[in-house]
């Protein structure tokens, strides 16, 4: 056994002076003592006989040392049912120094004794604030070792997919990389920490020997030949793996058999909840608060609940395949356009292009085992992006290879051949499957099959001015003061009713996502985007005019503004011109609070007069906030003006530790997006939220909806999305998650399948178990 002293020399120092624990024996000879799986240090910390562990930091958990067969480990629990987070973390007293250990990761033996799985996040962070965080799952009664290369050549490497596949040569359990920077100060590592978070119920680990290991063997080819034809993994074997086109169709003609193309027994033809009360009928989808639960209403009168699936077009099927066109053949994107990059169609390359083809990324057309050549029918399914979020390139050719699969699977190349099949199929497989509706982002040629009720959306996007929260994430925000953006916001609203045609299986229109309005948890976060506005000119911001105006309004003089604010603005052109504020007293930030609330407020009025102007009978359901982008000022100004709240969140389950605002806002809600995947279908990622496996992706499905069933303030709730992500990342922006209900040779996922069917045959019996039926 190791002394107390050389285990907690681990914590406390870099992994030269954890080796002088053994003597004189060297760094060399320690790090050439071998496991089956990596080259590792010779002195890992096994907690034996240690009694205080102060270098232990606690979030919501409990520990202590049990001893296993002789063995001493830390026993973990993790009081996930009543924190939101709950965790621990190695934090030692003196920063560790691991500069010069070369290629190098971090690992750390855990055991699961539970029942059920548990997703673990990490986070490594060093002494000037930067932090490196990955995530992983730890299955039902499992005991494994996992590790994350925190020195690696593979970190420095742009590929253009969210998480590489493993280079690592190693039985070890790869943590798979989420965000944050690859690259820390390896000298001043401050902390290693472990959590979970947004769990209905208490995780149980036992954790051991954490060290740092060394690779015993590297894969120099991990990101050449990786896809196949069928754009599948060419390099790993799974479930329902297809080798040749006949098992696609085979597979095609027996769920063709099977389908019943109806509505479920005991529903409305609007999959209402035809066994219930009957309420008013106004011929749209309404919203009622019925014996104390937010409901929708379907047209005939029938109360509904939103169970469905967003996300189902072929949009964001592409993936960037690394060659690219002479530019001047491109055409670009219009000042009018209506539509995001990353939301078009195929948008392929004119064929003038094509001889003028060429590689702009050889690590991306090496991932490659086939492409067409633009000669063949399967060449039909290239696309062009004229611009990419993040990646590997910065624009250029794309491939969808579930939209060629469609081709070979439905034996055509016609396109309006295979699409209507596709979508003909799509709408039998909620059917059976029991959902009631699609959810956001449904490709508009389902619009009018008058088979599934539907949600349309729209983007206002136009040459308007806009704001900075400081975390604009996926792109700044609109400046909803500027005539130009209230132009587009109708525009917008003008164009989704021509494609809805007032037709009433639409449920309501989502506009814009996930915009990047603010994060409670620091000023900065909370009130960026007044903070930010107020140092622009307001010459050049209708917004910062907005609140100068409010500022003129309540303080009259600039004085009074000086002395509530302890501020020294010598005049109101000054604060018009731009100030920077440095100190936050409680007036302050009740001004921030009242601006940004002025700014939000704006946002939703302008969409919603829009809508109300264009598409009076159907619900406007806001923007589908993020839990890492809404403030509470937000929240009111969203719940003032939209008839439905909706939140894309991506946690384990809602529980009512974090959703305490549904009280106060008292709005019916929809969960907009939510998933979770796993590493068994050959995918490099398993998504957001990491299941053990599909079958434990259908348990941790049926928790999450069930949550929402049960909460009296929730709609509905939207999974996202219909089809895995590409293996090598969509084409915008890398993800590359697992998070389908069908694969990339559009093959269900039998498991998730069964347990969406559970679910959906108990929605309104589970939802109102106290409403008498008829």
């Amino acid at each position: 056994m190791k002394s107390t002293s050389c285990k907690l020399a681990f914590l406390l120092s870099t992994l030269t002076s954890l080796t002088a624990c053994n003597g004189n024996q060297s760094t060399d000879t320690a790090q050439r003592t071998m496991s089956n799986n990596a080259q590792q240090s010779a002195f890992p910390w096994d907690f034996t006989g240690v009694s205080d562990l102060s270098e232990l930091t606690l979030t919501g958990s409990d520990t202590r040392i049990i001893d296993d067969h002789g063995e001493q480990k830390l026993a973990i629990d993790l009081h996930g049912k009543s924190n939101n987070t709950a965790g621990f973390s190695f934090t030692p007293t003196s920063p560790w120094d691991w500069s010069k250990e070369g290629q190098f990761a971090f690992a750390i033996d855990i055991e699961n004794p539970d029942a059920s799985s548990v997703h673990l996040y990490v986070s490594v962070k060093d002494t000037s604030g930067q932090s490196h965080n990955r995530s992983f799952v730890v299955p039902a009664h499992s005991s494994d070792s996992y590790f994350m290369p925190l020195k690696d050549p593979d970190l420095a490497i742009e590929t253009g997919i969210r998480s590489n596949p493993n280079n690592w040569k190693s039985e070890y359990t790869p943590m798979i990389w989420r965000y944050g920077d690859k690259q820390l100060d390896l000298s001043q590592v401050a902390s290693i920490a472990f959590d979970v978070r947004g769990v209905a119920q208490d995780k149980h680990l036992v954790v051991d020997n954490p060290r740092l290991i060394k690779p015993k063997q590297l894969d120099k080819n991990y990101l050449v030949g990786l896809v196949d034809k069928f754009g599948q993994n060419a390099k790993l074997t799974f479930t329902n793996k297809v080798t040749n086109t006949e098992q696609l169709r085979t597979f095609n003609a027996n769920e063709q058999a099977n389908f019943t193309h109806k509505v479920p027994q005991g529903r409305s033809k609007f999959n209402g909840w035809i066994a219930g009360p009957k309420l008013a009928a106004t011929g749209y989808f309404r919203t009622e608060k019925y014996q104390g639960k937010w409901s929708l209403v379907d047209p005939q009168g029938y109360l509904f609940f939103s169970n469905g699936i967003a996300n189902v077009r072929m949009s964001n099927t592409s993936t960037i395949t690394g060659f690219d066109f002479d530019e001047k053949y491109i055409d670009q994107r219009k000042a009018g356009d209506f539509t995001p990059e990353d939301s078009i169609g195929l948008n392929r390359a004119p064929k003038a292009a094509w001889p003028s083809r060429h590689a702009t990324s050889e690590l991306r057309a090496n991932m490659f085992t086939w492409l067409p050549n633009y000669q063949e029918p399967l060449a039909e399914h290239f696309g062009y992006r004229r611009e990419v979020h993040s990646g590997a390139v910065k624009k250029g050719e794309t491939y969808s290879f579930y939209r060629a699969n469609l081709a070979r699977k439905y034996a055509s190349d016609d396109p309006d051949i295979f699409m209507q099949k596709w979508r003909d199929t799509t709408v039998d497989r909620m059917l059976d499957w029991g959902f009631t509706s699609f959810g956001n982002w449904i490709d508009p040629s389902f619009y009018q099959l008058n088979r599934m009720p539907y949600f349309a959306n729209g983007w206002i996007i136009g040459d308007y001015k806009t704001v900075s929260s400081g975390n604009d994430y996926w792109s700044p925000l609109p400046d909803p003061f500027d005539p130009v953006f209230q132009e587009r916001a109708l525009v917008t609203a003008t164009k989704i009713a021509s494609e809805v045609q007032n037709n009433p299986w639409c449920v309501g229109v989502f506009i814009d996502n996930e915009k990047s309005w603010g994060q409670e948890g620091s000023l900065a976060g909370h009130y960026g985007i007044v903070i930010n506005t107020l140092k622009v000119d307001a010459a050049d911001s209708p917004t910062k005019q907005q609140f100068v105006s409010y500022l003129q309004k309540k303080y009259r003089e600039i004085n009074a503004l000086n002395t509530a604010w302890r501020s020294d603005i010598s005049s109101w052109d000054e604060a018009s011109n731009g100030i920077t504020l440095t100190d936050y007293n409680d007036e302050v930030i009740a001004d921030l609070s009242a601006m940004l609330s002025l700014y939000a407020e704006q946002y939703f009025a302008v969409v919603h007069d829009a809508l109300q102007q264009t598409m009076p009978n159907y619900l406007y359901m806001g923007a589908r906030l993020a839990d890492w982008g809404m403030t509470d000022e937000i929240r009111h100004a969203a719940a003032k003006y939209a008839d439905v709240m909706s939140y894309n969140y991506y946690k384990e389950a809602i529980t009512d530790k974090v959703w305490t605002f549904l009280v106060d806002l008292d709005k019916p809600s929809i969960i907009g997006e939510f998933h979770n995947g796993a590493m068994d279908s050959g995918l490099l990622n398993p998504g957001l939220i990491h299941a053990a496996s599909q079958a434990d992706r259908g348990k941790k499905y049926q928790e999450y909806v069930n949550s929402v069933i049960d909460n009296p303030y929730f709609v509905g709730a939207h999974w996202f999305q219909y089809i895995d992500s590409p293996l090598t990342g969509r084409a915008y922006d890398g993800e590359n998650y697992n998070v389908g209900f069908v694969n990339v040779t559009d093959t269900p996922y039998q498991p998730l399948v069964d347990a969406a069917k559970e679910v959906n045959s108990t929605i309104y019996s589970r939802r109102f178990s106290d409403v008498t039926a008829k």
